[in-house]
């Protein structure tokens, strides 16, 4: 395997988060806040020793092959956890390092979940550094460098792309990695930018206003108040985080298909209406389902049900109010949009909705083949024939899927808490949803949990976030030896 090209990238990976930290710098100053001097300090450091990585004596092959590529994904995102946990760490914001590493790790995850009990209680540049980890982990720090870097925007290095974007979609009839990588994330900041503005114009103030839109670009939802989005009462500023949220979870190829002004190839993509009826349907039964609760107020029932279907299945994770109240139904539905997730190629995770469609579509083959053994049968999406090594793909992820599930349940089980908390705690940072039922819902938080089950979640929360393999992948003896 290719180190020297690993430590390239993993300096790269450096340089940009300790870049990044300079924000959080500019923000402690703005408002006059000793913890800036973390930041500062971190962010020379690590952009210190990512400039030694990067200027180490190279070799001549410098080809990135898929092994490596995945290596560099999963020890890039470890990394760039380890390394954040340090200001909140240094400053005493959060005086325990493990404490600390769980809240990067699920910002940079997108997951949401916190061990924090007072929000509110943090300094603005810590509030910020929450939200900006959400905005770089959203569309990926690898996709980053793979539109900034040109080292990094070979064709071979279809393997940095794969190991970073959610779903199971992306293959090598991918244009140019550099390019593409650029507008991906030039229509990710544009919808961030109008987020912005739209918040505002609903009278949002700007720190208020960027910090949701980051976390909504994201689709991490890390708030800055204790009471979450429940602390903006306006309908207005909620169904614009909504709608966002739905939106930030669609397939970015749709965005770059209608950009391209190819509107029929946009709108025949077989996910996204999946996608948009599975919001509907599951908006449709949670609004008649939680009437009672809101004295059967339909127009009220309606807006939190459509934010909750939003926040949940785009795994972004924001709340309005606590939902343990709500019908067992409606949390069964809520439950279940957990594990769908969002579109492949969004900033959403969970199991996504290419992966069960493509399920779906081949047991129906399997069906069709034992009532007419003699048909030779494929499975098409969006028209075209599905490549056998996909479906492959994908029944392999849903076993592995399971067996971390499954293993993980059962560590958390350990504890002794009841078996929704431990459940959805589990299927919370596996999908990188964030918030569960119980212990875990939205006014919950992850605090009180043990050294061994923040460490299973840790683990759950950048495994899912990178669809597994990376991580496994490092797990592997012989990925280490020389070849």
């Amino acid at each position: 395997m290719n180190k020297r090209i690993i430590v390239y990238i993993l300096g790269w990976v450096l340089i940009v988060e300790g870049a990044a930290m300079q924000l959080c710098t500019i923000t402690s100053f703005i408002y006059r806040e000793n913890e800036g001097i973390y930041f500062f300090l971190t962010g020379l450091v690590s952009a210190a020793v990512g400039v030694l990585a990067v200027k180490v004596k190279k070799k001549k092959n410098m080809v990135l092959y898929q092994k490596a590529g995945f290596a560099a994904t999963g020890l890039s995102w470890i990394l760039m956890s380890l390394v954040a946990a340090l200001p909140f760490f240094l400053s005493g914001e959060i005086p325990n390092y493990l404490d600390a590493f769980f809240e990067s790790a699920s910002g940079f995850t997108t997951t949401g979940a916190t061990i924090l009990t007072n929000v509110e209680g943090l300094s603005h540049g810590m509030l910020l550094w929450r939200s900006v980890m959400v905005l770089l982990g959203g569309m990926g720090v690898i996709v980053f460098l793979l539109a900034l870097i040109p080292k990094l925007g070979g064709q071979q290095n279809i393997y940095l792309m794969k190991a970073e974007s959610p779903g199971p979609i992306i293959g090598k009839s991918m244009p140019k990695m550099r390019n593409y990588a650029t507008l991906l994330y030039s229509i990710y900041l544009g919808l961030v930018a109008l987020e912005i503005i739209l918040l505002l114009c609903g009278g949002m103030d700007f720190f208020n206003a960027v910090n949701t839109s980051f976390s909504t670009a994201g689709t991490g939802g890390f708030g800055i108040h204790n009471d979450n989005m429940a602390a903006y009462h306006s309908h207005y500023l909620q169904t614009v985080i909504a709608v966002f949220m739905m939106l930030f979870g669609i397939n970015f190829s749709v965005y770059i298909l209608i950009l391209a002004r190819k509107f029929k190839q946009a709108f025949k993509i077989e996910e996204l209406w999946f996608y948009f009826g599975f919001i509907a349907v599951s908006t449709a039964i949670i609004t008649f389902s939680v009437m009672p609760v809101f004295e059967n107020n339909f127009g009220e029932s309606l807006h939190n049900s459509f934010f909750y279907v939003s926040s949940i299945i785009t795994t972004t994770g924001f709340g309005i109010r606590d939902v343990n109240d709500w019908p067992q139904l409606a949390k069964g539905v809520i439950l279940i949009i957990t594990f769908v997730g969002a579109m492949a190629g969004s900033t959403g995770g969970g199991f996504k909705i290419s992966r069960i469609i493509i399920l779906a579509k081949e047991v129906k083959k399997e069906l069709s083949m034992l009532i007419h053994p003699r048909n030779i049968r494929t499975i098409k999406m969006d028209g075209k024939s599905v490549d056998h090594n996909v479906t492959r793909n994908t029944s392999v992820y849903l076993v592995v899927y399971l067996a971390i599930f499954l293993g993980s349940f059962l560590l958390i089980s350990i504890e002794g808490r009841d078996m929704v908390t431990s459940f959805t705690s589990v299927a919370a940072t596996l999908n990188n949803t964030g918030p569960g039922l119980n212990d875990v819902g939205p006014v919950g938080n992850y605090a009180d949990f043990s050294v061994l089950s923040k460490l299973v979640f840790i683990f759950d929360m950048i495994a899912g976030r990178l669809e597994l393999f990376p991580i496994l992948i490092l797990l592997t003896p012989s990925v280490w030896k020389k070849a």
